[in-house]
Formats: C-alpha cells, sequence, structure tokens
C-alpha cells in the first residue's frame, strides 16, 4: 500500500525566482543589492546577471543571491565609443544568459537596471514569453551623456538618446525609478503616472546601524576627520574639497584635520596631483574602493561626511546616497546645495554651499566644528527624515510592484 505524503495545507507553493540584469559589478552596487536581498528574505529568489571583475569566479552566491558574472569590465573613463562597445556587448551577453537560464529556472519577472536603458532589450525574449519586465532607471541617461561626453554631444545626438529612452520604456511593464524629480521628468516625457514607482536611494538601517560600530563623539581624538565614500569622476566636486581643506588649513592652522576618501575613478590621478601640489599628502588618505560592507564602519570613525556634487542639468535631479547613509550613521552632513537636496531636508539638517565654491565648503566644516548645538541640531533632523525614509519602507513598495506584475492575470 502506497503511502502519500501531502504539504500542509497552509503552506503556499514556492515563489518562482526574478532575474535581475545590471551593467555594473554586483558586488559593489549597493541600490541592486538592497532590491535583490529584500526579495530573498521575503522568499523570492533572485539571479543577478552582471559585470564580471578580474579574478572574480563566473558564478556565486552573494548573501542569498544568486550571481551570474558575464565576462565584460567596466572601462570608467574611457570615451564615448568604448562605452557604447561595452553597453552593446554586455546587452548582447546579458540577453544570452537570462534567455538560457529562463529554460530551467522560470522566471516570474525580470528588472532591467539602467544605465543604459536600452539594456531592457537584453529581457526581450522573456517579454516575448509573457514575462512581466521591470526598467529601474537610475539615472536620466540622456542628461548624464551631456554631462559625461559634453564634446560629443549634439542635438541630434541628444534627441536619438531621448528616442532609445522612449523606446526602452515602452519594452517594459513598469518603471522604477529614483525620485520624485526624475518621476515628474518621465511624466513630462509622455509616461502614465500610474507606470512610474519612486524607489529612494536610501539605506537599510539593518546595515547603517551606528550601535554596531565603536562610537565616536565629535572630534574625539582631537582631530576633525572628515570622510567622502563615492566614485571619484568629474560629476563629484573631490578637488572642491581639497581646496577647501587647504583654505582651512590656511585660517585655522592649529586645527588638526585628516580628509578620507574611500573610491575610486577616473579622476583620481589628477586628484592625487592636485593633493600633492597643495602640500596635503599628510591630510588626504586614499583608501580605494572598499566593498559595501565596510562603508558603514568607515563613515562610523568619522566626524563630517562629505556629499560634494558639481550642479549642471543632470545632477538637478539628483539626490546624493551618500547624504542618508551618513545621516543614519548619526554624522552631521555637509553636502552641495542642489535642488533635490533642498527639497528633500528642511533648513537646519544637511549643511549645504554654494557647488563649486570651496570657500563656502570650508566656512561650512568650521561652522560644525564652533557651534555644537548647531550640529547637534542638524544631525537630529537629518536622522529623523533618513527614518522616514529608510529602504526598510521603500523595501513594501517594491514587494508590492513586484507581486502585482506577477500575480496571474496581471
Amino acid at each position: 500500500m502506497t503511502t502519500e505524503v501531502h504539504s500542509p495545507p497552509d503552506e503556499p507553493p514556492p515563489r518562482r525566482p526574478a532575474a535581475m540584469i545590471v551593467h555594473a559589478y554586483y558586488e559593489e552596487d549597493s541600490r541592486v543589492r538592497r532590491e535583490a536581498e529584500s526579495l530573498v528574505a521575503r522568499g523570492r529568489p533572485v539571479d543577478v546577471f552582471a559585470l564580471r571583475r578580474p579574478g572574480d569566479e563566473p558564478t556565486g552566491v552573494v548573501d542569498g543571491v544568486r550571481v551570474h558574472r558575464l565576462d565584460v569590465q567596466r572601462h570608467q573613463g574611457a570615451g564615448i565609443g568604448v562605452y557604447l562597445r561595452e553597453y552593446l556587448a554586455f546587452t548582447a551577453r546579458a540577453g544570452w544568459a537570462v534567455t538560457r537560464s529562463h529554460r530551467r529556472r522560470r522566471y516570474a519577472l525580470v528588472q532591467v537596471h539602467s544605465l543604459p536603458d536600452f539594456l531592457v532589450v537584453a529581457a526581450l525574449p522573456l517579454r516575448l514569453a509573457r514575462v512581466p519586465v521591470i526598467l529601474d532607471l537610475h539615472e536620466a541617461m540622456p542628461e548624464f551623456f551631456r554631462m559625461r561626453f559634453p564634446k560629443a554631444s549634439n542635438p541630434l545626438f541628444h534627441r536619438l538618446l531621448l528616442l532609445q529612452e522612449r523606446l526602452s520604456i515602452a519594452l517594459a511593464n513598469a518603471v522604477i525609478t529614483v525620485n520624485d524629480a526624475l518621476a515628474a521628468r518621465l511624466v513630462e516625457l509622455g509616461v502614465r503616472p500610474d507606470r512610474v514607482t519612486v524607489l529612494l536611494n536610501s539605506p537599510s538601517l539593518a546595515r547603517f546601524d551606528p550601535s554596531a560600530h565603536a562610537p565616536r563623539s565629535f572630534m574625539a581624538d582631537g582631530v576633525l576627520r572628515v570622510v567622502y565614500t563615492g566614485a571619484l569622476t568629474p560629476t563629484y566636486e573631490v578637488p572642491v574639497v581639497v581646496d577647501a581643506i587647504h583654505r582651512l588649513r590656511a585660517v585655522r592652522p592649529e586645527l588638526p584635520v585628516v580628509f578620507d576618501v574611500y573610491g575610486r575613478g577616473d579622476a583620481e590621478p589628477a586628484l592625487r596631483e592636485q593633493v600633492e601640489r597643495m602640500g596635503l599628502d599628510d591630510v588626504v588618505r586614499f583608501h580605494g574602493r572598499i566593498p559595501v560592507e565596510d562603508v558603514p564602519a568607515a563613515v562610523a570613525a568619522a566626524d563630517v561626511g562629505l556629499a560634494p556634487t558639481r550642479r549642471d542639468p543632470f545632477t538637478d535631479f539628483s539626490l546624493s546616497t551618500k547624504i542618508f547613509e551618513y545621516a543614519a550613521m548619526g554624522k552631521p552632513v555637509v553636502a552641495s546645495a542642489l535642488p533635490m537636496v533642498e527639497r528633500t531636508f528642511p533648513p537646519g539638517s544637511v549643511r549645504g554651499y554654494a557647488p563649486g565654491d570651496a570657500q563656502a565648503l570650508a566656512t561650512a566644516l568650521l561652522e560644525l566644528v564652533d557651534d555644537p548645538a548647531a550640529r547637534e541640531a542638524s544631525v537630529a533632523a537629518t536622522l529623523e527624515q533618513v527614518r522616514e525614509r529608510s529602504w526598510e519602507h521603500e523595501a513594501e513598495k517594491h514587494w508590492a510592484l513586484i507581486e502585482r506584475l506577477v500575480r496571474p492575470g496581471a
């Protein structure tokens, strides 16, 4: 006699996996990692198709997420032709890899992260097989290229970039973007508001938890320790920070200052030359790019977090994740006074300075040193905003969107 074994009637069937495609090194992309890990934590497996760093294994598991590393590397700082060839090569490889994997894994959904927008083409075979596709627009690609390659920018090229953006959006079932300004821009381009979901680039408070690190009171060792964690590219005016520290030392030579830089990029050689020229070798310390997991400890060891961003049409839509991360760790923040920063954080929270103004940045740092009451008030006000917008809140919207799209008949 054969006895049949049945699952408990209240046990839900296992969820089909989701696929994510991203033109980045997965381990270094905090936004993609937050989204993937939060889905895994809720019981939906995730496969990520990403770039492969030299020395990395082709496949692996990172915090429960299956990562397929395709044999394409980044060429940061290269010319526009190299960028486009790299984008096209990755799009082709990703499309082939995710289509082959779908035969075994039967993906419930594909989420494509830009840049480039047209990477959504990699999901087209699955889209034709009625698998829902989300396009997660991290940036406004037309504005990014106009900023990054000003010599190659012209009205015709810009119109072509706008066209590929519209076509890429048309291929997706839904669109995600990172803030209200970028969402409004998409609606102005003709995207229906009900197709756009805003997921802020805010940190997970479980990862950016100050209680998990040794506490440091402001200038505990008598040294003002300033930190920057981010890319070293022309978009971020780290040279203005170096200039500001040079001015600060001239005005107040008795104040010891250390500037810790965690990041890499094509602007690093010129930045190192500037540091040497200004005689700040003993002040500015380059640590290179560090893993996402190590960023909270680097911030915990500092006194002030910096988010220095150049202002242009591209960054007018930007809201730096660094501001949220510094604030989550209980640090005062000095940031470029960009439109999205001023819209998001109330007066008295983030200490703003006019982009490009090294003197204003030096003054902002000195005000934090000289006015403890205002400094503590700014920390409390910024932290309140971060708690309201933490990834723990944003993850709910992400989960709801995915569950709506994968629902039978949706």
